[in-house]
């Protein structure tokens, strides 16, 4: 076998993979443009009676609407407070060595890795005590004992790469270090700040169980409101269809502004 047939064999697979893929996001795109009774009577690759009404529904319903308000507003605090953590953390494990360093970096990973019902009882408790329950940034909170460690880990490889004679150098110029942190360090690791501010984004849009159980009606995420579409005439697909469409469009436009810092991620052996 040849290289052109490698290649051309290595391109059908690919194709296929992206199709396969690609699958499920067309089929429920395709439902949310049906009404629930052609999707429970007939298969069809394409809507035989064509329809926005169950997008009318989640735009002008308060209940739908609302849940995407609420899912961007903790989502972006906790992005945000992510990473205003995660830099000086993860500047501290690149540069400077001390006791237990290894140590507290590996137990920060290890809560990135535990089940988010590890610790749904504690959170629940202590929010109920103190008057969280049902706010938006009772979930960014709790999002961030994933995030931040996430976050860490990225920016702690980005900066591992930047030479420390910058900082020396700096420092001689007269720099303060929060000066030289923010003019200086931060425009060298935009790529790390990209790819972490991108993970911290879709963790915390796409979990399910803390944001379901730490919030009833104020603050009730998306998420939890596609699990709630039963009523008593059954299960409106249609309408959860069209709900899951939507869900996938605040992903896809971050994805498409940090591609290339995700690239550079991948290259750099940290995503």
């Amino acid at each position: 076998m040849n290289a052109e047939q490698r290649y051309q064999k290595r391109s059908i697979l690919l194709l296929l993979y992206i199709a396969f893929a690609l699958l499920p996001i067309y089929w429920m795109v395709n439902m949310s443009f049906k009404t629930n009774e052609e999707i429970l009577s007939s298969f069809s690759l394409l809507p035989q009676h064509f329809t926005w009404d169950n997008y009318k529904v989640i735009f002008t319903d308060e209940s739908w609407y609302s849940g995407y308000i609420n899912s961007l507003i903790y989502v972006a605090i906790n992005t945000v407070i992510s990473i205003t953590v995660a830099l000086p953390a993860a500047y501290a494990f690149s540069r400077y060595s001390f006791l237990g360093d290894k140590h507290i970096f590996f137990w920060l990973l290890t809560n990135r890795m535990t089940p988010p019902a590890v610790f749904l009882l504690p959170f629940f408790q202590l929010y109920t005590t103190v008057g969280l329950m049902d706010t938006h940034i009772a979930v960014a909170m709790a999002h961030l004992l994933f995030n931040v460690p996430l976050a860490v880990w990225i920016l702690e490889g980005f900066m591992s790469g930047i030479p420390r004679e910058i900082d020396e150098t700096a420092y001689i110029d007269g720099y303060t270090f929060p000066r030289f942190f923010l003019t200086i360090f931060v425009p060298l690791i935009k790529a790390g700040v990209g790819v972490a501010a991108f993970f911290c984004f879709m963790f915390s849009w796409v979990e399910l169980l803390l944001a379901r159980t730490l919030t009833s009606v104020n603050a009730k995420p998306i998420v939890a409101t596609m699990t709630r579409t039963v009523s008593a005439s059954g299960m409106d697909w249609a309408v959860l269809a069209a709900a899951g469409t939507l869900t996938i469009v605040p992903g896809a436009i971050v994805i498409w502004f940090v591609r290339h810092y995700i690239a550079k991620g991948f290259a750099m052996g940290r995503v």
